[in-house]
């Protein structure tokens, strides 16, 4: 899961990538990046500057003003492929040939071990990283190349490579790529399973024309959303802000990820042509449906979010049953997100620095706690725990999503099954785990109905951790087995970092 922005304009866009990047902190705690272009006549010298941490830890005033140009893109990272850890896997990336190309990634190809090879093999290009990111742009690159040999970079041939890499890599991306000296080129995966938006301002200097992840990030820049960018189609939008279009997919149809409004996205944020917010809210009204054919309304004193994204569901859940709606635990909102803390240590151990109980909000009372998902079950585990020691007499709980039941292979941090809480449990075996009085969880139709109705037009959902289904169908056991691999390399990696900062602090400790 990352965020990714990028922006043609005639003013500097440094502060403004850097404002729509903290507008989409939420995708990406790990790692930000921002790259400009310019301010020679022909744009074409790049300034870069990324580094793990957060944005605005990453960014400096030194590093503000390196960042020159009237072109630009940027990134928030958090990794679900390569090394987490690793500062070179940062992005962007850049590569010199063919024009000069800098890109930004938000998805996960699972065809990226095939590519690397032909890449290496046939292409004769370099991959310097295990970052898939660096793959998509060396596989975007050889296409540009091959398009444009011998015939000038022209919109028509830029959407031929565009085309051509379609034909060739598998899995979810949303890609913002600056080709020096020419544009802004932006293109989405033929199922559009990870989202991208267009949008643009009028300002005193001229057009300025904006791509981002989510629609927050251009309104609360000053732009106005003009539409997403369709599955399979490329936007190229060139140094005097003309924006040119071409659906460059043969068969295209629009699976947005399902997660992405259970919790990923911001509520204010329109995606597809649907609110998050009014997602969440219609969810919530559907589990409170759920709610009444399973327990008696009655036996609850109280609903209870657990924050953030939450918040809509529990709000309607409590007003579909009749129950009051209370703030029952206060957010440390200095504490990144668990769901995307890469380690289950350190997501167990930030629960409770997280997350602060209203002691008087639930002593007495049986409390109904509103989840917007549960995926490892730790955090719920603890929160029901820290529910019961606030005073709560029954803790039940409620998730507005259903059962998190296999690994996710699409840029989601939830790549292995034996993580899930749910793979392989009953709702009985969950609730046990997490010691619930009662546990309720929404159905899977329930929840493709109550989003899906927002906009009839959608084909579907990739809802492949709930339904088991991978709609780019190239995902096999053996995928899986690469993933579970991967993950515990990953786990690996994050012993180490955390083994290297103890010698350091003790070192500078004297």
């Amino acid at each position: 899961m990352c965020g990714i922005v990028g922006v043609i304009s005639k003013t500097p866009v440094n502060q403004l990538i850097y404002d729509a990047l903290l507008l989409l902190q939420h995708r990406g705690q790990d790692a930000a990046g921002i790259v400009t272009a310019g301010p020679d006549e022909r744009g074409t010298k790049f300034y870069m500057h990324k580094a793990r941490g957060m944005v605005r830890d990453v960014f400096r005033t030194r590093n503000m003003r390196g960042l020159l140009g009237t072109v630009g893109l940027g990134q928030v990272r958090y990794p679900t492929a390569g090394n987490a850890y690793s500062e070179e896997e940062a992005q962007p990336f850049y590569v010199n040939a063919p024009f000069g190309l800098v890109l930004v990634h938000n998805g996960n190809l699972t065809n990226a071990a095939v590519l690397r090879e032909e890449l290496s093999m046939i292409d004769r290009r370099h991959i310097n990283t295990d970052s898939d990111t660096e793959v998509l742009l060396n596989v975007l690159a050889h296409e540009l190349e091959m398009a444009a040999r011998d015939r000038p970079l022209t919109p028509a041939v830029i959407f031929m490579a565009v085309g051509a890499v379609h034909r060739r890599i598998k899995g979810s991306y949303a890609v913002v790529c600056l080709i020096a000296g020419h544009g802004l080129l932006a293109f989405r995966d033929p199922y559009g399973i990870r989202p991208l938006c267009l949008g643009e301002s009028d300002g005193p200097s001229g057009r300025e024309v904006i791509v981002a992840s989510e629609s927050v990030a251009l309104e609360g820049t000053g732009h106005r959303l003009l539409r997403d960018v369709a599955p399979g189609e490329a936007v190229f939008i060139d140094l005097e802000g003309r924006i040119h279009a071409q659906q460059c997919a043969a068969n295209p149809q629009l699976y947005p990820c399902v997660f992405e409004y259970v919790y990923l996205a911001r509520p204010d944020s329109i995606i597809d042509g649907i609110s998050v917010y009014q997602a969440r809210l219609n969810m919530g009204e559907t589990l409170a449906q759920r709610l009444i054919s399973t327990m008696p309304p009655s036996e609850i004193d109280v609903v209870i979010p657990i924050p953030e994204s939450s918040r809509p569901s529990a709000m309607q859940l409590a007003q579909k049953i009749g129950k009051p709606y209370r703030e029952g635990f206060v957010k440390n909102r200095y504490v990144g997100r668990t769901f995307i803390m890469p380690g289950q240590g350190m997501r167990k151990k930030s629960v409770r620095q997280k997350l602060n109980a209203i002691s008087s909000e639930f002593a007495g009372r049986n409390v109904l706690l509103v989840d917007d998902s549960i995926v490892r079950g730790t955090t719920s585990k603890e929160i029901v725990q820290m529910a019961r020691e606030a005073g709560a007499r029954k803790v039940f709980m409620a998730s507005a999503a259903p059962p998190v039941r296999f690994p996710n292979v699409y840029g989601i941090d939830m790549p292995t099954k034996d993580e899930l809480v749910a793979h392989n449990r009953s709702i009985e075996e969950i609730r046990e785990f997490i010691g619930a009085d009662a546990l309720i969880y929404q159905d899977v139709a329930a929840m493709r109905r109550a989003v899906g109705s927002l906009n009839p037009q959608l084909a579907g959902f990739e809802a492949s951790c709930f339904d088991g289904v991978y709609i780019t169908g190239d995902v096999s056991a053996a995928d899986f087995a690469a993933l579970a691999a991967q993950r515990s390399l990953q786990l690996e990696g994050e012993d180490d970092s955390r083994t290297r900062l103890a010698l350091q602090s003790a070192v500078e400790a004297g």
